[in-house]
């Protein structure tokens, strides 16, 4: 863990001391090293529990992939931040480098650590730079609005959480992972109980998010950088994943009969939002809505509480989080030139710039999980666990995920196809950092394919 954790803090130096006119290439050259060497994790004690052990962190085979993925995602943030940071002073791009690399700072201490208290309090840690990074760099005013919304309800969410692990504390006397692994049978009947378990459950609901509990993901979102879209759609939502996963294990008693209105919650969550996004006409928007439904199958399928339920929400987890930060990179692409994010003023951008069609038709078909892509593998285990858990889910996985294929066709076809508007005839061309910023994060997904219990954990 500190072979990364050391390197990772060592970024701040080298953003500030580093000259103005290298202080974006440096920290992306030291950022990539980083990636580099997290990748060797997932070689490393694979299906042998718990490794790479400090006396706070360690590595699992749950953890790892999403560690990985934190540190893959900050050179990705660096190399799409560069366009619009350019103009601003080089005090202010090296405090927004710095932004980023606390938020990767705590994100790798957050799935590292095997005390829940460290994770809950670098789970609440991330809110400050995203918080930041919405207020200060968003692109219109209501970012305002949508910061207070995102700070709202995901600390609303987490004070509950905090007095059920000190309450679980007292009961257990430690509330280390590595000791909770193997939970002793709890009695859990009374209707206190029943409340102590939502208290568990419900921060890392407001966190992936839970349809009816997900407002502040399409403002934040909308109004977020790119970085901050990016770090949101990749990293942040999975938190609430993971610590469900770390929770389930030792709510299981009462799991059973209290997951029954989340679970339906989720899968209805997952047909309204896809719904929600034939109706977007607004890009970012529409990439959030789709978010919204692909968490609510991850949340059904660790609420299921089977192996195939843990194993395809973590493999649909990573796959997600390239495929809709690759999403928000090819929105903010249309962005920095057409400075619209209205899809009807982008339409036909095929004949305009045809190499980044081929990066959206990739991205799109990532996205409704074209078979053998890894976002198939995590949806077709996860519709399978749900349908073992009860046959009347079908219906309900079966409509998303038609309107996933319909909505994710209808945004690529309305931005690539079509007549080019006026004002789109004569744009700026790609660079070559965007289409290695888009190779970056399609590559993994591919190759992914040839080894997929990478991301499977130790639940197959």
């Amino acid at each position: 863990m500190l072979m990364v954790l050391i390197p990772t803090l060592m970024l701040v130096p080298v953003t500030w001391l580093s000259p103005p006119k290298w202080v974006w290439a440096a920290t992306l050259m030291h950022s990539l090293l980083i990636a580099v060497i997290s990748l060797k994790w997932l070689y490393t004690g694979h299906e042998t529990g718990w490794h790479e052990l400090t006396p706070s962190m360690g590595l699992d085979p749950l953890s790892t992939p999403l560690l990985v993925l934190t540190c893959w995602l900050l050179p990705l943030m660096i190399l799409a931040s560069q366009g619009h940071m350019q103009i601003e002073p080089a005090n202010r791009q090296r405090t927004f480098i710095t932004l980023l690399i606390s938020l990767q700072t705590f994100l790798i201490v957050a799935f590292g650590a095997t005390e829940m208290i460290m994770f809950y309090v670098m789970f609440e840690a991330t809110l400050i730079p995203t918080l930041v990074l919405i207020a200060r760099w968003g692109n219109q005013p209501a970012r305002l609005n949508a910061s207070t919304y995102f700070l709202l309800y995901t600390l609303t969410g987490s004070l509950p959480l905090l007095v059920a692990l000190l309450a679980l504390y007292n009961e257990m006397g430690t509330l280390s992972l590595l000791v909770m692994q193997y939970p002793q049978a709890m009695v859990l009947v009374s209707h206190a109980d029943m409340i102590w378990w939502t208290g568990c459950v419900i921060a890392f609901l407001v966190k992936m998010p839970l349809y009816g509990i997900h407002l502040w993901l399409p403002k934040a979102h909308v109004e977020a950088p790119i970085a901050g879209s990016m770090v949101l759609a990749a990293v942040l939502l999975k938190l609430g994943g993971y610590g469900m996963m770390r929770m389930m294990t030792l709510l299981e008693p009462l799991t059973l009969d209290m997951c029954f209105p989340f679970i339906a919650l989720a899968l209805w969550g997952m047909a309204m939002t896809s719904s929600i996004c034939m109706r977007q006409n607004d890009l970012k928007s529409l990439i959030a809505y789709s978010s919204v439904s692909h968490m609510g199958a991850v949340a059904a399928g660790i609420l299921v509480q089977t192996s195939w339920g843990f194993t395809g929400a973590l493999a649909l987890m990573i796959a997600h989080g390239l495929t809709s930060s690759a999403l928000f990179c090819l929105a903010n692409t249309n962005y920095e030139r057409i400075h619209s994010r209205t899809i009807v003023l982008a339409r036909g951008l095929q004949l305009v710039l045809p190499l980044m069609a081929t990066w959206w038709l990739l991205a799109t078909l990532a996205n409704l999980a074209l078979p053998p892509l890894p976002n198939y593998i995590g949806e077709l285990v996860l519709v399978t666990a749900l349908f073992k858990w009860s046959n009347w889910t079908l219906p309900l996985t079966g409509l998303a995920i038609l309107i996933t294929a319909a909505y994710s066709l209808y945004m690529f076809l309305l931005t690539q196809r079509g007549p080019t508007t006026k004002h789109a005839a004569d744009l700026v061309p790609t660079y070559c950092r965007e289409h290695l910023l888009l190779a970056l994060h399609i590559l993994p997904l591919l190759l992914i394919i040839l080894k997929p219990s990478l991301i499977s954990g130790w639940f197959a």
